[in-house]
């Protein structure tokens, strides 16, 4: 890949060496420079995973994506660079009661860096963690935004965040290793199902110093990292567009689908 172009993209000029401390860095800048949006099944595209496609999508054509793409690009970045990395699959229970069983319709990074285990995740939307993760039980794990905790619990890994009033469950996974090809089925599923909330709604969200923009619809809020937040509905679809390219950053392509689509959240 373009090593050069993505790091322009996400605004990263410093070391490019194996150590968390660039770990970190590079899940920051990534998280916060590249939004978490789902435009293309919005306006009924599938989403591909090649590497190709993914650096042309999130790199050269100025757009985000979800977990997939962003985790698959950034684990290509961490190998570029000389991470040994895997991809981990995980059944989000986020707005699910504790005991689901969901599928395994997420993505996360492992990275195995100085003997122990670090997890990566840059694609989970408005709780995106802005830093690797220790795998370590029970350990409460800042971020440049909120905590998060590994749980072990009947051999799975439990992510949790630090909301203001409590612990939030992110998803449950496991250690076995997955390959670009065991994401292909979720993928699909996601992006072309017409149950699937990527399908019938519009999804963003970007981390940035202070706080999370987050964008449903038409309801656009801010979550300060003090717990308070903003709330507003968007009028019109030129404030929606022009939220999505300044807020988020992102590049709106010239599809006639997409503009129909977003055309419609207004039409009630």
């Amino acid at each position: 890949m373009n090593l050069d172009a993505y790091l322009r993209r996400v605004g990263y000029d410093g070391p490019l060496h194996a150590s968390v401390d660039v770990l970190d860095a590079l899940a920051y800048r990534h998280a916060t420079s590249i939004a978490f949006e789902n435009l293309d099944p919005f306006a009924g595209r599938q989403v591909e995973l090649s590497p190709q496609a993914l650096e042309r999508k999130l790199v050269e054509e100025g757009r985000g994506g979800y977990c997939f793409e962003h985790n698959l690009l950034l684990g290509q970045v961490l190998q570029a660079v000389g991470f040994e990395v895997s991809g981990l699959a995980a059944r989000v229970l986020w707005t699910q009661p504790e005991d689901a069983i969901t599928a395994r319709s997420h993505m996360l990074l492992r990275v195995e860096l100085d003997g122990a285990t670090r997890l990566v995740d840059v694609g989970f939307g408005g709780l995106t963690p802005t830093a690797s993760l220790a795998l370590s039980e029970g350990e409460e794990q800042a971020t440049p935004h909120e905590t998060f905790r590994l749980q072990l619990r009947d051999g799975d890994w439990w992510m949790q965040g630090r909301l203001p009033d409590r612990w939030a469950t992110l998803y449950r996974f496991d250690l076995q290793r997955q390959h670009p090809v065991d994401y292909e089925a979720s993928n699909y599923f996601l992006s072309t199902h017409p149950t699937s909330h990527f399908v019938t709604g519009l999804r963003v969200a970007r981390p940035v110093d202070g706080g999370r923009h987050a964008l449903r619809d038409r309801e656009l809020s801010f979550h300060r990292l003090d717990g308070t937040s903003e709330r507003r509905t968007l009028a019109d679809i030129d404030e929606l567009c022009g939220t999505l390219e300044g807020t988020f950053g992102i590049r709106l392509p010239q599809s006639p689908q997409l503009q129909a689509r977003m055309a419609g959240l207004f039409a009630a």
